[in-house]
């Protein structure tokens, strides 16, 4: 399935805001269930940043690849 880059490039900074979300209401009401919010916010923030690192890593390593000395 493919999906508009820019909706691609914007998901780990929406697990982020979902994320950080859940751990403002878990924070801010009480009559919630916290534990469940907590849980689910860190697993987003989590979530979020691992997908933004792992791209940034693998973007840094394909600028660093000539293919070229394949050839060679």
């Amino acid at each position: 399935m493919w999906i508009p880059r820019p909706l691609y490039e914007a998901v780990p900074y929406l697990y982020i805001a979902v994320g950080a979300a859940m751990l403002a209401a878990a924070w801010f009401m009480e009559q919630l269930p916290s534990g469940w919010l907590l849980a689910g916010g860190a697993a987003g923030l989590v979530a979020g940043l691992v997908i933004w690192l792992r791209r940034r890593d693998y973007r840094t390593q394909q600028a660093e690849y000539d293919a070229h000395a394949i050839d060679e």
